[in-house]
């Protein structure tokens, strides 16, 4: 029998199911216990109702996980590692509770689309319910990875949807302000966060119209917690840097790009995702304008992009 019809006769099955959708992207998990479906609380905003999912997960409890197999991908140093077969990645997840044994194990086909997630019955026998199956960083690295099989990329940015029907994403590397830049705009103006620190940017298609760039809210939010499981459209893209005289300066293509790439979340440890990144990063920066924001973190620096017209 072949493991995708393996998989797809455990689903049937699974007694419980439960759903949620980040960037675009929907993920199903099937399991037989109630336990193996929750969603941690940062993901039960994005809960949904599908019949057909992106990503497909069965969660199931093995007595132990068997060593690594594969070639050594990437380490993270604390909480995760990568190994690769031919046909599919295996993420190993770690905590120091647990000493050197991954506590649960991810092993996912090369499209991210079926997976399959093995909780460590060895390690978790002492902590009845304190591990969900799906906690952080195991959720967005799903997502990140699936990303790179779309049009769409994550960026380390904070996403406002205006109120006078222009939309900005302020991107941005940790300490550039973006948790101050919400917590500005929120004082203000009547305006919605989708995040304050992690966005999703896709191309995505409309019925009987063009094709248009969106922002996505996602669970991961910064210090000013602002996380919304919506979208909106994308009309400008501010690169965000501490400074004097809140001065905008509209960047080249490739000066974009570059900016855009080094704020962003995508898997280095294959080419073709890096790739895939940059061409869509080129195509967005070629449809969306995109400046450098000096600022000064007052309601001026609010009030000279409100105001600013492209």
């Amino acid at each position: 029998m072949g493991q995708a019809l393996a998989q797809s006769i455990e689903e049937s099955i699974a007694a419980y199911r439960s759903h949620f959708g980040i960037g675009g992207v929907s993920v199903q998990l099937a399991g037989r216990r109630s336990t193996d479906v929750t969603l941690v609380p940062s993901l039960e905003p994005f809960r949904i109702e599908t019949l057909v999912s992106d990503i497909n997960i069965r969660v199931e409890w093995v007595d132990r996980l068997s060593p690594p197999v594969g070639r050594q991908i990437f380490d993270s140093g604390t909480t995760w590692e990568l190994h690769g077969g031919e046909t599919e990645f295996q993420f190993d997840f770690n905590a120091a509770m647990f000493g050197d044994r991954p506590f649960k194990r991810l092993l996912v086909d090369r499209k991210f689309q079926r997976a399959t997630l093995q909780m460590n019955g060895d390690c978790l026998a002492g902590f009845p319910g304190t591990v969900e199956p799906l906690g952080y960083p195991l959720d967005e690295l799903l997502i990140m990875h699936r990303l790179t099989q779309e049009q769409a990329i994550e960026l380390h940015g904070v996403g406002i949807v205006g109120p006078n029907g222009v939309n900005n994403l302020f991107v941005g590397h940790s300490g550039a302000g973006k948790s101050t830049t919400a917590r500005l705009w929120t004082s203000l103006h009547a305006v919605e966060i989708l995040s304050d620190d992690r966005i999703i940017v896709r191309e995505d298609n409309m019925p009987d119209q063009e094709t248009q760039i969106f922002m996505y809210g996602t669970p991961w939010h910064g210090e000013a917690h602002f996380a919304l499981p919506q979208r909106a459209p994308l009309h400008r893209i501010c690169i965000l840097e501490h400074g004097q005289g809140n001065i905008l300066t509209r960047l080249s293509r490739s000066q974009a790009v570059a900016e855009l790439f080094a704020r962003s979340f995508v898997p280095f440890h294959h080419h073709e995702y890096v790739e895939s990144a940059l061409s869509f990063l080129e195509r967005l920066v070629g449809t969306i304008p995109c400046c450098r924001f000096s600022f000064e973190p007052d309601e001026r620096a609010v009030e000279r992009i409100f105001n600013f017209r492209d």
